[in-house]
């Protein structure tokens, strides 16, 4: 098994980042180096964490090691009271070690230092280079790589300045101090210092948050109740954001119509209008193709024409709006269907036959496991009794699990005696040498911290410039910025697990063998006033965070700044609760409609399908003996002929008959388009209006006209 464990969890590891992004990210639309970089820093920071308690199990085994060096097992025991040439047994040492066993996911040695080197300094060459390059890149309006590049650059002047400006102000600091010696070893630890310091600062805020917030999120899951009154309060805002959504992308295409209009087919910027209409949605394209009159020449008119700056603002302006429009509009069925799910759950609950009704079943057919495992007997009971009871007795574990982090947070610095619940448990295990549990702890605990920093990262939301939306609904600038704090929180928090549990020196104080994770980060001593000052007490201010938090200071203070939050005792949240109810009546009266619709049409055509069948077929046989008897009955003379091509055949019964015969196919009335042109329109004009003075054509210019 050496080197097998971390094998596999390189490979799992991979595939959780690939899902996550999967998850959040548009494989087919978005740019193929923004999922490249998102991609890249999630994983890194993904194998972080799931690696170090592999590193840790194996730095205990190599400790065991060394005190068996150090203490041999058998000791002569010597006896005051000798008699002849009897002698004493050797006896154990009580403080002898015990044996050593190589854990079964031992990684043998030079391994560690190398892989922890690679994925560190590759995560911040990301997060400090590479990323914020990249995100203006994306949200660059260019036309071409260079302009995109050229953006890119000018945005990150200032912040890559700043980096310079720190650096060289520290490189002569240490010029003008000549007792000074720093080694290259020594400026680099500096730097790490450096970025874990600023790291820890927005760590203890998020971790902070998340503690509280997890459990109490459980908990109130749990209240279903609650849950659909906030989900009520939810679609009131939701409907504000689509809407006002909807009216930015009006705005917006009607200056994309008037700049498409002003500039025709021979225009030199005729290429970059084409490259702009191509972002925008179908429907809008349809409507400013219909009336391209692209025979008139750009020189014809005196126009005052957009500037290639302009255009450049207008394409951005085009990618941000019809994003975040797509984002709303998909974001309110997940919400209408949540808010549906919960009012049925609320109506299934009073039911005595124990069977999970939905409003609106689903069209799809059931698979296998709807049919023999999740029956409607089995949902109404997860649903309604079990699922409530689960997610209380989570929350309940959750909360006592952040108590645990808050009193090892606030007394990690202690060493004897060890008051740190984590250290304790890792301590009781090592001397047992009993690795599987080591693993286990370790990767437990860090899990859960990992948790409540990572999903406070997927929950804030920064405005509309940040924000993390599921469905494939997150633009580039959101995942590369998520990628970012990734790679710049999870170092330090790696380390605050390792001073949790009693394995970083610079904590413990002991000279003990350090893991090679914490021989990258280097020696904190350099800098003692950080390392024995702020990485110990600036940690204990989680504990006025999750009191803040528990108390929603925080959503009070943004609710008095006009940012409308859910908060109970509220007047706006009542309101917004009554207007998001009536919204989701609302949508549900017309997804009714839309049912009995179909279910009529359904009806009608199964029970008069055949007779219109029947009926075709007798009106399909009557025109072919008409048309028999017609041509059987063909006069010879031509002025014969003549009068009968434009008189009728038959009596004014016949006619009758016939019409009554003929197959009528009623109207639909859903239908999403009507047109009203003629079947013997042309059908080499290009469809759904969509003009592109690029598009290949035969005719080229005049194939349009």
């Amino acid at each position: 098994m050496s080197g097998a464990a971390l094998g596999i969890e390189i490979v799992v590891v991979f595939f959780l980042a690939l899902f996550l992004l999967h998850r959040y990210g548009d494989f087919r639309k978005q740019q193929r180096m923004v999922l490249f970089g998102t991609l890249l820093a999630w994983y890194l920071c993904f194998l972080i964490v799931f690696i170090l308690p592999l590193d840790v199990s194996t730095t205990i085994y190599k400790q065991c090691k060394i005190d068996h060096e150090e203490h041999p097992t058998l000791i002569p025991a010597l006896s005051n009271q000798t008699t002849g040439n009897s002698s004493v047994a050797p006896t154990k040492s009580p403080s002898a070690p015990k044996a050593c066993y190589k854990p079964w996911s031992y990684i043998p040695d030079g391994i560690m230092p190398v892989f922890w080197r690679v994925v560190y300094w590759t995560s911040q060459c990301l997060t400090w280079l590479l990323l914020p390059f990249m995100q203006s890149y994306a949200r660059s309006g260019g036309f071409s790589i260079t302009g995109k590049i050229k953006t890119a650059l000018i945005e990150n002047a200032i912040y890559y300045g700043t980096y310079l400006l720190i650096f060289g102000s520290l490189l002569i600091y240490v010029a003008v101090h000549p007792e000074w010696h720093l080694s290259w070893y020594e400026l680099q630890t500096i730097g790490i210092t450096a970025a874990n310091t600023w790291g820890l600062f927005l760590l203890v805020l998020l971790l902070g948050y998340g503690l509280v917030e997890i459990p109490r999120s459980y908990w109130n899951a749990s209240r279903r109740g609650h849950l659909l009154i906030k989900t009520y309060f939810k679609a009131a805002k939701l409907m504000t954001e689509k809407a006002d959504a909807e009216e930015n992308l009006e705005d917006v295409m009607e200056e994309v119509r008037k700049v498409s209009e002003s500039i025709k087919y021979n225009h030199p910027l005729r290429k970059n209008i084409d490259t702009i209409l191509r972002k925008c949605p179908v429907d809008y394209q349809e409507k400013m193709g219909r009336n391209m009159d692209d025979y008139e020449d750009f020189d014809d008119k005196q126009n005052t024409y957009p500037s290639d700056k302009s255009l450049v603002k207008l394409h951005k302006q085009v990618i941000y709006a019809v994003q975040r429009h797509n984002r709303t509009r998909v974001q309110w069925q997940i919400l209408l269907q949540q808010a549906i799910h919960l009012e049925d759950v609320a109506k299934n609950e009073t039911s005595s036959v124990h069977q999970f009704v939905h409003s609106f079943p689903s069209s799809e057919a059931p698979g296998w496991f709807s049919r023999y495992l999740y029956t409607p007997t089995v949902e109404w009971y997860w649903e309604c009794l079990l699922k409530q009871w689960f997610y209380r007795v989570l929350s309940v574990m959750l909360t006592l699990f952040s108590v645990a982090v808050v009193w090892s947070e606030c007394t990690f610095f202690s060493i004897r005696p060890v008051l740190s619940l984590f250290a304790v448990f890792i301590q009781l295990a090592e001397r047992d040498y009993n690795y599987l549990y080591i693993e286990m702890a370790c990767f437990i605990t860090i899990f859960f911290l990992c948790t409540c920093v990572y999903s406070t990262v997927f929950r804030i939301r920064v405005f509309n410039y940040y924000y993390l939306a599921s469905h494939h609904q997150t633009d580039a600038y959101s995942l590369q910025f998520s990628g970012m704090l990734f790679c710049r929180l999870t170092p330090p928090l790696c380390l605050n697990f390792l001073g949790l549990i009693h394995m970083d020196s610079a904590i413990s104080h002991k000279q003990k063998e350090q893991t090679a994770y914490t021989s990258i980060m280097g020696s904190m001593r350099v800098l003692s006033f950080i390392a024995n000052g702020f990485y110990i007490y600036y940690p204990m201010l989680i504990l006025l965070l999750c009191i803040a938090t528990y108390f929603s200071l925080g959503t009070r203070c943004l609710n008095l700044l006009g940012f409308q939050q859910f908060i109970g005792d509220n007047e706006l949240t009542s309101d917004l609760i009554d207007e998001g109810k009536e919204l989701i009546r609302r949508e549900k009266r017309k997804r009714q409609r839309i049912e009995d619709g179909e279910n009529r049409r359904r009806e009608w055509k199964e029970r008069y399908g055949n007779q219109r069948e029947d009926h075709s077929a007798r009106n399909r046989s009557i025109h072919t003996e008409m048309k028999e008897t017609s041509y059987s009955d063909t006069p010879v003379n031509p002025n014969a002929t003549r009068q009968a091509k434009y008189s009728r055949t038959g009596s004014r019964s016949e006619r009758d008959c016939i019409e009554l015969l003929q197959d009528a196919e009623p109207l639909d009335f859903n239908a999403e388009i009507l047109s009203d042109d003629p079947p013997e329109a042309d059908t080499t004009r290009h469809a759904g209006g969509r003009y592109l003075s690029m598009s290949s054509s035969r005719s080229r210019i005049f194939d349009d006209v």
